[in-house]
């Protein structure tokens, strides 16, 4: 179901009756952050539980919200990745109640002493950990992100201004509804998160030259949406880049973990941008063993594009083009190429990867050591699935994404990385000569 078309005549006023209401957003955030930035952590960690609390609480209407967005969803010819993406049920919404939850057991990252040391003239220095401030994430069809997104800001002492996809928009705001819940059991200003609550794309232009009241924007989706960012935002941002993930099996590898390793890191959750998108294979061991990989992944339902050896060895495989190294999927989908050994794994994954998540199966730790040095990834992982891309199970209770960049953050984004700091330097009188 597509939004009306806006009538010409109106733009201009429209423009800017959207960028009056997000700047309002703005104005509310900051005067939440002055107070979040100086709450205890006990006083967080009530909202947060007081929030996991509510969502459990709230499921019946969440699932209502929910169901209307889905009705959305299929209006607007979304496939079923991104319908799975938009779905919850109570297993999702339990998923976000524990998270929050798992949230509140990991330490304070705000105030934080990060380093120490002392000058010859007497001075004492420290780094100290603060919030970035007023945080604009905009994300697409994935409810969940909504509670990921705000209970870290929380954790971290941020606010933080939701954009989220026009599909869940119901969802977003009957979660948020519990957050304000729990943050007004911890007396902490409720418009410390606040969703943005318009499916007008105007919206996100506004978001993104709102400097002064929002110090950092956390894009989380597609390709076009990242891209749109990185060319229009004034302000910095924390990029999530496409998850063009791989899983490269070596001659030395222990072929029945391969086999298991592969099918759970394609086929877990194709939606997922911790999903693997190619497969390479050592050419070595091509002849005896892609065939069983091929009966597993097949035996999955998960179509294979190969290079021409692939498919001279299993019919199976379909002729992949070029484009197909360079494609998230999405999908019951995997691209598979041979290679001649642990370099030219590297060189494909570094030309043609997203920096993402990429693993090596091996039995060899000299091997594993050289590909998990030289790979240029965000996370590179050695005889495990690339679907433990993820916030929640590297211990962070959630993510915001997976940073794909170098400044800043890289990998998951936690609470940790939603803080930076700033210097404290202690005297006992002392003046520069």
């Amino acid at each position: 179901m597509k939004e009306p078309p806006v009538p010409h005549s109106n733009i201009v006023s429209l423009k800017g009756e959207v960028h009056d209401q997000i700047a309002e957003l703005g104005h509310k955030a900051r005067a939440a952050y002055a107070v979040m930035a100086e709450a205890t952590n006990a006083q967080k960690d009530i909202a947060l539980a007081q929030a996991a609390l509510s969502l459990r609480e709230r499921k019946d209407h969440i699932l209502a919200a929910n169901a209307r967005d889905l009705v959305y969803g299929k209006e607007k010819g979304l496939d079923a990745a991104m319908l799975d993406r938009l779905t919850l049920d109570d297993k999702r919404i339990e998923a976000m109640a524990a998270g929050l939850e798992t949230i509140v057991t990991i330490p304070d990252p705000v105030n934080k002493v990060i380093d120490e040391w002392s000058r010859p003239n007497g001075l004492v220095l420290q780094r100290v950990s603060i919030p970035l401030g007023v945080i604009g994430i905009i994300y697409e069809s994935r409810p969940n992100v909504t509670a990921d997104a705000a209970a870290l800001c929380i954790k971290s002492g941020n606010a933080a201004i939701l954009r989220c996809g026009s599909e869940c928009l119901h969802s977003s705001q009957a979660i948020v509804e519990s957050l304000h819940t729990g943050l007004s059991a911890a007396g902490l200003p409720v418009d410390t998160i606040q969703l943005v609550p318009t499916r007008d794309r105007l919206a996100v232009g506004a978001m993104l030259t709102l400097t002064g009241l929002i110090d950092i924007i956390v894009p989380r989706g597609g390709k076009s949406l990242t891209s749109r960012i990185m060319q229009e935002s004034r302000i910095p941002t924390i990029l999530h880049l496409d998850g063009n993930n791989h899983t490269y099996i070596h001659e030395k590898a222990d072929l029945d973990m391969a086999k298991a390793v592969l099918l759970n890191a394609k086929m877990r959750r194709v939606g997922v941008c911790g999903a693997t998108e190619t497969l390479l294979l050592d050419r070595s061991i091509a002849q005896t063993f892609l065939p069983a990989l091929a009966d597993t992944l097949s035996q999955a339902s998960c179509e294979m594009r190969g290079d021409k050896e692939s498919c001279a060895i299993d019919p199976r495989i379909k002729p992949a083009d070029e484009s197909d190294w360079d494609t998230e999927y999405l999908a019951a989908i995997i691209a598979v190429k041979l290679v001649d050994g642990v370099e030219e794994a590297i060189a494909h994954i570094n030309h043609h990867g997203s920096h993402h998540t990429d693993a090596i199966i091996t039995a060899d730790t000299a091997t594993a050591r050289t590909f998990l040095r030289r790979v240029d990834s965000a996370i590179v992982m050695h005889n495990t699935s690339t679907q433990f891309a993820d916030g929640g199970e590297f211990g962070f209770g959630a993510e915001i994404g997976i940073s794909t960049g170098r400044l800043h953050a890289r990998g998951p984004v936690g609470a940790e990385q939603l803080t930076t700091y700033k210097y404290v330097i202690h005297g006992e009188g002392q003046t520069r000569p």
